[in-house]
């Protein structure tokens, strides 16, 4: 009798958790969670893009000739590097390009060429890889960081006080980190006020778009990057690009076009702007090779068929993530005048109510089921300006550090498939349901603690 007694007291729990199940009931103040066992991510986060047959075929030839510097050629011949430069301004619409050996050889040079002097102060987000502030450090400089939002983005008001507090500041190397834009005319008119250059960091936002052009444009110069992890992939490279011909000419030859080398360049200005140049400037040998542009061409050709697939998988993440967990995360919103986004990788914000060992929990939780989640306010992470022991800030940025304590990164693989996105939307939600079950301390849906709402 108590056996049966037993029994019919599991098949009523059973019944009601069925029942539980199929009418889908989620408590409020937690994301809207309805499975039960947990989902394992099993593809490589850092899978990157793979060079095209045609690269590869084109980079083969090239090792089969030998002829991978840029300046190996026969006479009236275009080197690989010319053609991957023309290429670049085709699809940027920029004048004039310089492919160099990476982005941040490009960042360097984008203050060398606008005459930052020794020790001239560069304003650039408190937000944005470690690369950048390095480039300000190669070139001489010293950073003075602006505040960055909750949307990524370099805080307008911020720029102006920085202009204000350092009028002896005439350079701004504004960073597009991970492809999001801040309201460049503002920008650019607080740099007009101040009588101070704008130059653009544009590694993350190749084939964004602002205000219709291509980014790069509001300010006199920009770089792009072709790192692995860009939206062209040679493993390293980078592009100086301008409408400037003095700034075009001084990167070739800083680059290494000495003597008459320029003569083999296609996208730079005319021989009488490299007059005296190459005995006033220094060679840094920082030229991009054949075998570079020869893996990148392919690529440029595929860059709009990429995005329109990398942006229709982010706001399918995002639709999952926001019904499903709205309540304890934020997605960054893009900033009216990005006529073109570029959502090649996900980040969102954890909510207030999420501790640092909260915080901490959730990164576990997904990296135990297959999901490395960065966080980029981490002590090891080289997008946290408290890692740059080399140029640091000096004095406080609390809106910075506040957003990088529960900012994540989730790179979005174009290898994987589409039901990948939907395991690493599960993951994420999963993730944050145990940690809010499990944390001490209730929380409601707005992010504040409970004893603070009443």
């Amino acid at each position: 009798m108590q056996i049966s007694t037993i029994a019919v007291g599991l098949l009523c729990l059973i019944s009601q958790a069925n029942a539980f199940s199929a009418t889908n009931v989620q408590p409020t103040s937690a994301p809207a969670f309805g499975h039960i066992d947990r989902t394992y991510v099993t593809r490589d986060i850092k899978t990157p893009d793979p060079v095209p047959e045609e690269g590869q075929e084109l980079a083969l030839e090239l090792m089969k000739t030998g002829r991978m510097y840029r300046y190996n050629i026969s006479p009236g011949e275009e080197s690989m590097v010319s053609k991957c430069e023309l290429d670049v301004i085709a699809y940027t619409g920029h004048k004039y390009c310089v492919a160099l050996n990476s982005c941040g050889s490009a960042l360097m040079l984008l203050l060398k060429t606008t005459d930052l002097p020794p020790g001239g102060k560069v304003i650039s987000n408190a937000f944005t890889f470690g690369a950048v502030p390095s480039a300000i450090e190669h070139a001489g400089g010293k950073a003075v960081y602006v505040e960055s939002d909750f949307n990524h983005v370099m805080d307008v008001d911020d720029l102006e006080k920085k202009l204000t507090e350092h009028p002896d500041c005439k350079h701004v190397l504004v960073s597009h980190m991970r492809g999001k834009v801040a309201d460049m005319d503002a920008i650019k008119a607080a740099c007009d006020r101040h009588d101070a250059i704008l130059l653009e960091d544009c590694a993350h936002s190749l084939g964004v778009r602002w205000q219709g052009k291509h980014t790069g444009h509001v300010g006199i110069a920009s770089a792009i990057s072709s790192q692995s992890y860009k939206m062209i992939n040679s493993g390293e490279g980078g592009f100086l690009l301008t409408d400037d011909p003095v700034i075009a000419a001084k990167t070739a030859v800083y680059a290494g076009a000495y003597e008459a080398l320029n003569g083999k360049h296609v996208t730079v200005p005319p021989p009488e702007v490299f007059a005296g140049l190459p005995e006033k400037l220094p060679n840094y040998s920082l030229r991009m090779s054949n075998l570079a542009a020869a893996v990148i061409r392919p690529q440029m050709k595929t860059l709009e068929e990429r995005i329109e697939k990398y942006n229709r998988r982010y706001w399918r993440l995002v639709e999952k993530l926001e019904s499903r967990c709205g309540d304890f995360l934020s997605i960054p919103v893009d900033t009216p005048g990005m006529t073109t986004p570029v959502h090649d990788s996900m980040q969102f914000n954890l909510k207030e109510n999420f501790t640092p060992e909260m915080v901490q929990q959730f990164l576990d939780e997904c990296k135990n089921h297959g999901l490395p989640v960065e966080l980029f306010g981490h002590k090891s992470n080289a997008r946290n300006f408290i890692n740059w022991g080399f140029a640091p800030a000096e004095e406080p940025l609390p809106m910075t550090a506040k957003m990088l304590s529960r900012a994540c990164d989730v790179r979005m693989p174009l290898m994987w498939d589409d039901e990948d996105f939907d395991d690493m939307a599960n993951v994420i939600a999963e993730s944050l349901e145990v940690v809010w079950k499990e944390s001490k301390v209730p929380v409601t849906p707005d992010g504040e603690d409970v004893a603070d709402s009443a």
